[in-house]
């Protein structure tokens, strides 16, 4: 197939798009390459790889990309609650109105694989599993912008939402602001953390295997379309206490405690189940634990360009 990824460049799309193309597929790659990544360049020998830079509000722009295309997959996004909180209008923009605009612009017969986010779920009940029934409450403005983009885009027809679990892992467009990814970090470089609210709980997933989940929703499109799926770890459903104590099993001078003072601002609390999709036989390759010793062996690489504690 012919596969039109925005946000290729980005921490997903740095995995995703090597593994459509390994998969055989040509891909059209839409960034505008705001962080200065290098993330494509691994693979600018394949042939079927053609990169575009630019902006995924382009209305012209994306009328050309998508003319002769079999899929989307609109990856492009400000990311995370503190992002979007910083820049509304880019967050309305790039979130919502540049996915409606798709939506317009495209064929009947295109498919479009989307990534909303189980923050949609908002502060679940205690022991219940927030299942793809649960009803939607968002707190933070990206959650709701996800929220929305999600229902115009199953409104439309021919296309799947795959609302994701919380991502970790080592990505070419690396980010430490994830949290399984930074709380490693911390482990690594400081030794400590002063927790917020630890016994929030959330539902994680690896990058690769989001990458998974895309090829294997566009394998089974026909079986699986017009739903939105939960795509996280089954047994990875922890608190941020119970993150750090697994941490800890790999960093063993890591020390960490609970502030009696000072909130979360990301308010998310949730357990999620991820049956639905399983049940299609979608199944993660990578474990939390596989993750964190992944970071801890990256972490010799990557290093944040600013200053932090000693």
């Amino acid at each position: 197939m012919k596969i039109l990824v925005t946000g290729a460049a980005g921490y997903i799309g740095a995995v995703l798009t090597p593994t459509l193309l390994k998969a055989g597929h040509k891909v059209v790659a839409l960034d505008n390459f705001m962080y200065n990544q290098v993330s494509l360049l691994d693979c600018c020998h394949d042939e079927n790889l053609t990169i575009v830079r630019g902006d995924t509000r382009d209305k012209a722009l994306l009328q050309r990309l998508m003319k002769d295309t079999d899929a989307i997959f609109p990856l492009a996004c400000l990311t995370g609650a503190p992002l979007c909180a910083q820049d509304p209008v880019g967050a309305q923009t790039i979130l919502f109105d540049a996915i409606q605009m798709i939506l317009d612009l495209r064929s009947k017969s295109q498919m479009v694989i989307f990534p909303t986010t189980n923050s949609g779920y908002g502060v679940g009940e205690k022991g219940k599993f927030c299942t793809e029934e649960t009803p939607l409450r968002p707190i933070s403005l990206y959650g709701k912008l996800k929220v929305q983009a999600e229902e115009a885009i199953l409104g439309t027809g021919n296309s799947i939402t795959l609302r994701l679990a919380t991502a970790f892992g080592v990505s070419p467009r690396m980010r430490l602001d994830l949290l399984v990814n930074d709380f490693t970090y911390r482990a690594v470089y400081d030794k400590f953390i002063v927790l917020f609210e630890a016994h929030f709980k959330r539902n994680y997933i690896h990058v690769r295997d989001i990458s998974k989940a895309f090829v294997h929703s566009l394998n089974n499109f026909d079986k699986m379309k017009n739903e939105p799926y939960n795509v996280g770890l089954s047994d990875a459903n922890l608190s941020k206490l119970e993150l750090c104590q697994e941490i800890k099993k790999y960093v063993p001078d890591f020390y960490f405690v609970e502030a009696t003072i000072g909130e979360d601002p990301d308010k998310r609390d949730y357990i999620v189940s991820n049956a639905k999709i399983e049940k299609t036989g979608f199944k993660p390759d990578v474990s939390l634990p596989k993750g964190i010793q992944e970071l801890i062996k990256g972490y010799k690489v990557v290093k944040r360009n600013q200053y932090a504690n000693i």
